[in-house]
């Protein structure tokens, strides 16, 4: 079983080519979801409308992933793991890796449910769903057991046929349509207005954009982080955008398994569906190293992610057999909405405040882990819960980057007020009275 560097820097000799990590981006964003939302788009706007919806959420997700992505690289650490010297703390990284943990082990199995129906659909029911759900779930979490390398593989090969497939969806489209009248037609449904569907972009892959420095710390450094961001952004939201909209443009519905039943038949839903693995072993993944950070900052257990990746893939598995996963998907979006804020008072910290680059420097330099942080910032916790608030109850604007903005401003105001005469000395006077364990 891989431990996969949860509780260490990344070392040199372990970063991978900029191309092997854009695939388990690429493999993230190009998933049965990203056309669910393409195609949502498409039933109620033009193409042009869908167009500038995209690229507004997508330069917010860039912006995001590239600023987290340039510091997991960096740091060589996962989110949660960096979170202890960028405004968190011990125990606020923990409250992160439970936030993340829970959302996205809840999601893994809401997604294998709709994975194992999938698959016993293209089957003609001959497996049933139990046994369906069991066999995708055991094989995620058998792919996830064994690491990023794992991830990258199911990505080699899941990336091309699900873009093979969308290939063959244009060329039926092209065939019995013209383009330039499906990119001039009106929306085929009810009106959706430009911020509506903007945020719809932003936050369909917000919680992707905060575990950045999951993948990104494999990287090599900071301009493979842009052009992991830059071309996954491209391809995934984008172009899978631009393309469900026309189908749906042609189809004349939002339905996405209807959607690709009539341009590439039952074999292309089956292959599509299958690709939701490529996010899924993802969310497990980010999971695991979210549980791992947890224990080790909590209870100090320093439990090897792979060991983690079995227990918590089982329990995401059996809850989706049981179908009671279905059941919480409000308290899952809910629980959403806690982590664009993350990613504000994470880049504030580091990048604008810079309280613990100087301990982080040194220790990279060693390869290791800073020897202290501090336990908890109260300051981060009043930041977090405001930008919550502000994402949860204002209709106004897009929620997600609400959220992010003033959480990041709350923080970097409530820093200066509070602790205006802070130097790097006295930070490191401060974070050595707490030792990591």
């Amino acid at each position: 079983m891989a431990d996969d560097f949860s509780l260490t820097r990344v070392p040199t000799h372990a970063r991978l080519p900029m191309w092997e990590v854009l695939l388990v981006r690429i493999g993230a964003l190009t998933a049965l979801s990203q056309f669910m939302l393409g195609a949502a788009l498409g039933y109620g706007m033009t193409f042009w409308q869908a167009f500038w919806a995209t690229m507004l959420g997508s330069v917010i997700l860039e912006v995001v992933s590239l600023f987290l992505g340039i510091a997991g690289a960096r740091e060589g650490m996962s989110t949660s793991l960096l979170a202890r010297w960028t405004g968190f703390g011990k125990y606020g990284s923990s409250i992160i890796g439970a936030v993340v943990a829970i959302s996205l082990i809840g999601w893994f199995g809401v997604q294998n449910s709709v994975f194992a129906k999938g698959l016993d659909e293209a089957l003609g029911g001959v497996l049933g769903f139990p046994l369906a759900a069991a066999l995708t779930g055991f094989l995620v979490t058998v792919i996830v057991i064994y690491g990023f390398k794992w991830l990258s593989w199911t990505a080699k090969i899941a990336v091309p046929g699900f873009l093979v497939v969308v290939a063959y969806g244009i060329y039926e489209v092209l065939r019995h349509h013209s383009v330039s009248e499906l990119i001039s037609s009106p929306a085929p449904g009810p009106a959706l207005s430009l911020g509506m569907a903007a945020t719809m972009v932003a936050g369909g892959f917000m919680v992707g954009a905060v575990i950045t420095p999951d993948m990104s710390r494999y990287c090599r450094n900071g301009k493979d982080v842009l052009w992991m961001t830059v071309i996954g952004t491209i391809v995934g939201e984008l172009g899978v955008n631009m393309i469900a909209v026309l189908m749906a443009h042609a189809v004349k519905s939002s339905d996405v398994v209807d959607i690709i039943v009539q341009t590439a038949g039952w074999l292309g839903a089956a292959v599509v569906i299958f690709a939701t693995v490529k996010i899924n072993d993802i969310n497990l993944y980010s999971s695991s190293l979210g549980i791992t950070n947890l224990l080790d900052s909590m209870f100090r257990i320093k439990m090897n992610r792979g060991w983690v990746t079995l227990v918590i893939g089982t329990i995401g598995t059996l809850l989706s057999i049981m179908g009671i996963l279905d059941q919480f998907v409000s308290f899952l979006t809910l629980l959403g909405v806690w982590i664009p804020p993350i990613a504000g008072i994470m880049v504030v910290d580091y990048f604008v405040l810079k309280r613990s680059r100087n301990v982080l420097d040194e220790s990279r330099k060693r390869g290791e882990l800073p020897d202290s942080c501090e336990n908890i910032n109260p300051i981060t916790l009043i930041a977090w819960a405001l930008g919550f608030t502000a994402g949860y109850l204002f209709d106004i604007g897009i929620p997600s980057l609400n959220s992010l903005l003033v959480s990041g401003i709350v923080y970097y105001a409530g820093m200066k007020v509070f602790k205006p005469t802070h130097t790097k000395e006295q930070d490191d006077n401060i974070i050595r009275t707490n030792n990591v364990g």
